[in-house]
């Protein structure tokens, strides 16, 4: 009896040894495994842009690889889920979250492959303290508690966060270049990168405001992919002697795309807001000029016209009061776009009164003038620029033939 409580007690002791020593080498495998080898490295990755539109802009992450440990993460900052619920209106108010993913490489390139977008990588020159730091600061950013974030289009993405990581990890001792150009706004920026489409340049340009037209600096420029990584090539690292060292050990490709013939231009050309716009204004330069022969006013015509407008326009005020992206406040698209033709372009042509039709008529020529100058001095008269100059061709018309039967108005009292 005595023998068999004796071997009971020991058992439970031998059993709790042998759970205090597995959570001694769970901690201890836990604590070193955030420790990276001397044989590790962190590159800095560029992906370039592709033929959606939601990756015109290009990618950029972290890829952190230590063969000694196992180590093979990618820090990507530009995950959303699509299963969000509500998901466009977020999207639209810019309340999305937006989080930090981790995953291999391996899965980095063959998305980027499916997608035929080249991967560069630049192996970056940091000390085994700056590494440990830089991988410390990306895994603390990608737990479950800090890993979402409130995605900001030009100040808040996924290459702004590298840029910042660099800078937290390095401290002092990191000097960017400052070799992108400088004297090019946020919309400049934005607009060599969706040349190819068309109608979506047309919408952005549209939907951002005055901020996007503030000169970026070379460390804003950042923004983009491509810029951060022709600045992290001629960025240079002190060393503790005071020794200037670059940035980046290597570059290299990961992968290339494959060149891929472009579709047929004119084509796309006939699709285009320009070439739709332009049709739209001949058919109203024509039906306008019926109605001058038969001197008539026609106001069906500008009820779809500015009402249309009107619908538009009270989106860009929704984009501008009630949403927070940061660029589209401030909106003289508002000018050309005017939310107040909804409801006024109704109840003014169903008056009888031609000098409040005339008045009404002049404000809507002078909104479009101011805002025609402003896009022309920013150089985005991208696509809307028919349909700009339709609006102006039907307002002069109706203050025209309201001045004409103002003026019969006047003689007649007189």
């Amino acid at each position: 009896m005595k023998l068999s409580l004796l071997f009971r007690a020991n058992r439970k002791r031998l059993a709790q040894a042998v759970l205090l020593l597995h959570c001694f080498v769970v901690t201890v495998h836990s604590a070193f495994s955030q420790t990276l080898s001397p044989q590790a490295k962190i590159s800095l990755i560029t992906v370039a842009p592709g033929d959606e539109l939601y990756t015109s802009f290009g990618h950029t992450a972290f890829w952190v690889s230590d063969p000694m440990y196992g180590i093979d993460k990618v820090y990507n900052y530009g995950t959303f889920d699509f299963r969000t619920g509500n998901f466009y209106l977020k999207f639209l108010r810019s309340t999305l979250p937006y989080y930090v993913s981790v995953y291999p490489m391996p899965h980095q390139l063959y998305a980027s492959q499916i997608e035929n977008r080249s991967v560069k990588e630049q192996i970056l020159n940091l000390s085994a303290t700056q590494r440990q730091r830089l991988y410390t600061l990306l895994e603390t950013n990608a737990l479950p508690e800090n890993r979402e974030y409130r995605y900001k289009f030009f100040y808040d993405n996924c290459a702004t966060r590298p840029r910042d990581m660099l800078v937290k990890a390095c401290g002092d001792s990191l000097r960017y270049g400052n070799v992108v150009d400088s004297t090019k706004s946020y919309r400049d920026w934005m607009n060599e990168h969706i040349m190819q489409h068309p109608w979506a340049r047309m919408g952005m340009n549209l939907g951002i405001g005055y901020p996007a037209d503030i000169t970026a600096s070379s460390w804003q420029a950042m923004y983009l992919p491509e810029n951060l990584y022709h600045e992290a090539e001629r960025a240079q690292l002190k060393t503790p002697e005071g020794r200037p060292t670059p940035l980046v050990a290597n570059s290299l490709f990961l992968f290339r795309a494959v060149t891929v013939e472009e579709s047929n231009a004119f084509l796309r050309y006939l699709l285009s807001p320009d070439f739709v716009f332009a049709g739209l204004l001949v058919a109203v330069f024509l039906i306008t000029r019926r109605q001058q022969k038969r001197q008539s006013r026609g106001f069906w015509l500008d009820r779809w016209l500015f009402g249309f407008s009107g619908v538009w326009g009270w989106f860009l005020l929704f984009l501008w009061f009630f949403t927070d992206h940061g660029v589209t406040a401030w909106n003289p698209a508002v000018l050309f776009l005017m939310p107040l033709h909804i409801p006024l372009i109704f109840w003014i042509t169903r008056q009888n009164n031609p000098q409040t039709i005339r008045t009404y008529f002049l404000l809507t020529m002078v909104g479009l003038v101011a805002f025609f100058l402003y896009a022309f001095y920013q150089d985005y008269l991208y696509g809307f620029n028919f349909f700009l100059l339709t609006l102006l061709y039907r307002a002069y018309y109706q203050y025209r033939f309201a001045s004409t039967q103002t003026e019969k108005l006047t003689y007649a009292r007189s």
